[in-house]
């Protein structure tokens, strides 16, 4: 990663405050989206390449976990973080179980915590990438080496 502005952060909380401060802390830093709803975020999720994923769990509609089960079978690629001001020890235990979650995290979010979050759930995201690559290009090889092996045993 050349510059953390390749960092794309999508940002779901039904409170237009939380987005607002969310995106002005880390506008400089990352590439940031935000979205007032479960449903708008999906929405975007469909336009966007998205790496990290916050969401907040108390939404109308549907809840952050509920959010993150759906983002999984959809998008399972993000890395995705819940965020809370209710300590909700279901609510965590499910976000783990159902929406895979990297880290969960208490509002009000401390900017240097949230920070170290994002950039070490990117260089997971990063490190899967690469080797999802990897095995792309060793499954390759080996099908151009299984080639030469049956050529050879023809002759």
């Amino acid at each position: 990663m050349e510059n953390s502005k390749d960092i794309k952060i999508l940002y779901v909380d039904d409170e237009r405050n939380n987005l607002v401060s969310l995106k002005a802390t880390f506008r400089h830093e990352f590439t940031v989206f935000t979205a007032i709803s479960a449903k708008d975020g999906l929405e975007l999720l469909k336009t966007e390449n998205i790496h990290i994923l916050i969401t907040d769990q108390r939404m109308p509609e549907m809840t952050g976990v509920e959010f993150l089960e759906e983002v999984v079978k959809l998008y399972p690629d993000p890395m995705r973080v819940l965020l809370t001001g209710y300590t909700d020890l279901q609510a965590v235990i499910d976000a783990v179980n159902k929406g895979q979650i990297y880290y969960y995290l208490n509002k009000p979010w401390d900017p240097q915590q949230l920070r170290t979050t994002i950039f070490n759930a990117y260089e997971i995201y990063r490190l899967r990438e690469e080797n999802a690559n990897l095995l792309k290009e060793l499954a390759r090889v080996n099908d151009q080496l299984e080639f030469l092996l049956r050529q050879q045993m023809l002759s």
